[in-house]
């Protein structure tokens, strides 16, 4: 017995949520758990290089599970045509019409919701996680008044690329106040708040750096200006050694940088 596991990620014109995925992730531990071999199939556009449904040969599984989010459209019709030697089974779907073909498709439905059916627990709810940092990101408005030292650019160009290779939660946050924004914080006290919950900051910002440390949280905390700014002023008054120059962060080993000095604010972050 040899199982594919699907969901809407694993579609190229599908949707990957976290919950699509920790059902994903439920469905397979579930199964190697009883020791069945299973693979997981993923949209090339989420996660190229892995394998995809066009790349998983049919006569190579006994079995299919699709899981998570709507059992509904051409997609998942089209599933119960490739694999149709295989037997297919829908867990933790959403039913809406019991007798649509991409319902009826399937050997065995376990829905999580259907017309006169007792609804149950999504099965995100039960999927191993796995700790991941929580990275609050405050970077710097433009600052005209430095000139032609400014390099915010560039720093944020190479901070945004690197931020994107890291296996963390990104929180992109401001210490500007807005009173008629529910997205921002209308009070200091509130965006004290918001920095205490982060796990490391990563600044561009003077007052990102002033007020993570405040929290008790370490700050990673990048000058925008060539020369050194007002940020490696305030590094320097706290005597915090985090602090990556505009040079050094568009540098050919910038990436390098930001990795050793984020390690040493993880080992540094409030337990």
């Amino acid at each position: 017995m040899r199982v594919l596991v699907t969901g809407w990620p694993s579609f190229l014109h599908g949707e990957a949520t976290a919950g699509d995925v920790l059902s994903m992730r439920v469905v397979r531990s579930t199964l190697t758990g009883a020791g069945f071999a299973c693979d997981l199939a993923w949209s090339p556009g989420f996660r190229p290089g892995e394998l995809s449904l066009d790349d998983a040969d049919p006569a190579a599984y006994t079995d299919l599970v699709f899981t998570c989010g709507p059992a509904h459209g051409e997609q998942v019709r089209w599933l119960h045509r490739r694999f149709a030697a295989c037997r297919r089974t829908a867990t933790g779907v959403s039913v809406l019409d019991w007798h649509d073909p991409a319902v009826s498709g399937f050997h065995r439905v376990y829905p999580r919701d259907a017309p006169d059916f007792e609804s149950t627990v999504d099965l995100a709810a039960f999927a191993p996680v796995e700790p991941a940092p929580v990275a609050g990101v405050v970077l710097a408005p433009g600052q005209r008044e430095y000139g032609e030292r400014r390099r915010h650019d560039e720093v944020h160009d190479r901070l945004r690329d690197w931020l994107g290779s890291l296996d963390c939660a990104v929180v992109e946050a401001d210490t500007r106040l807005d009173t008629g924004d529910w997205r921002k914080c209308s009070t200091p006290d509130q965006v004290l708040a918001l920095f205490a919950r982060f796990d490391v900051v990563v600044t561009t910002r003077l007052h990102g750096l002033v007020l993570a440390l405040r929290a008790g949280v370490p700050a990673l905390a990048v000058d925008p200006v060539a020369g050194g700014g007002k940020v490696s002023a305030q590094a320097a008054a706290w005597r915090w050694p985090a602090i990556v120059g505009a040079e050094e962060a568009t540098g050919p080993g910038a990436r390098e940088v930001f990795d050793g000095w984020w390690r040493w604010c993880l080992d540094r972050r409030p337990r």
